[in-house]
């Protein structure tokens, strides 16, 4: 597989002939996705998709772009992601699936859109409030 390139001081991806990149954010994950033709072994993080995401549900939306567009076995899939839990992890490699599906043909856009795969979503973790147990629950009540 080739090898991508990234340099510490500006940040930016260096471009690898027949690849596709994209970042995709959920929650407080951010991925960031590289899309291979030919290739159709999936790594996250230099891990087996099986290995990275045990669960069924997680791997299932990862593969919703691919089953969207009917490109399953087209691309192999190198994923970095950093921050969040498992579920928003997986929503983050889902945007950024598909938005490198975009990035690799600009028809793709309205399929994905439809399927509602290219809207990122906004819900974040509320911050906890002072006089509060949490960011809404109160502290138990003592009636006597």
């Amino acid at each position: 597989m080739e090898e991508i390139v990234q340099n510490q001081e500006s940040k930016k991806v260096t471009k690898v002939p027949g690849s596709y990149y994209a970042t995709g954010r959920r929650k407080r994950s951010i991925a960031r996705v590289w899309l291979f033709d030919g290739t159709k072994d999936i790594s996250v993080n230099g891990r087996t998709m099986e290995d990275f995401f045990p669960r069924e549900t997680h791997r299932m939306i990862i593969r919703q772009p691919f089953e969207a567009t009917k490109l399953t076995d087209r691309f192999g899939i190198r994923a970095s992601v950093e921050g969040g839990g498992g579920s928003g992890q997986a929503g983050a490699v889902r945007l950024g699936i598909a938005r490198a599906l975009i990035v690799f043909d600009e028809k793709l856009k309205t399929v994905l859109r439809k399927a509602g795969l290219v809207t990122r979503d906004p819900r974040e973790r509320e911050r906890k409030k002072y006089g509060k147990k949490g960011a809404r629950r109160s502290f138990q009540y003592t009636k006597r």
